[in-house]
């Protein structure tokens, strides 16, 4: 079985030594992603310059979505390749947002979910990541 780690130019760094996406036979298993975008800011997040936020969730899933979507085009695939998708929300007060811009890109026959609150993210702004896995045959000699 082929294995290949994959570091997607252009988009945002990840924050420790992990490829965003890992090949692993027919396979394409994603890293937790966010709205992160290359030069550091976040989708869907607004501070003012007194600090005070305006955090989107319906903004944040469809960047995280988008961001996803872009990592597997990188490796040869697509959003229609996901079979799996696990959810971290940090406030599942924002279940409906989510499930709401999640709708737009999926329908019961998309990937199977798994959504989990959780007590925090990597930065204060976060408000959701998701990690994925995608069925994409390689091409065969």
């Amino acid at each position: 079985m082929s294995r290949e780690a994959i570091r997607v130019p252009g988009k945002a760094v990840p924050r420790g030594r992990f490829p965003h996406v890992k090949r692993a036979g027919d396979f394409l298993y994603v890293s937790g992603t966010s709205s992160r975008r290359p030069d550091g800011t976040f989708a869907g997040a607004q501070a003012d310059r007194y600090g005070v936020t305006d955090l989107d969730i319906r903004a944040q899933t469809r960047a995280v979505i988008e961001n996803i979507g872009d990592l597997l085009k990188a490796a040869g695939g697509s959003l229609a390749d996901l079979v799996q998708i696990t959810t971290y929300l940090v406030n599942m007060n924002d279940f409906k947002g989510y499930n709401e811009v999640y709708a737009e890109f999926f329908d019961e026959e998309g990937p199977t979910r798994t959504t989990v609150a959780v007590h925090q993210l990597p930065h204060p702004h976060l408000l959701i990541e998701m990690q994925a896995v995608a069925y994409h045959p390689q091409e065969r000699p």
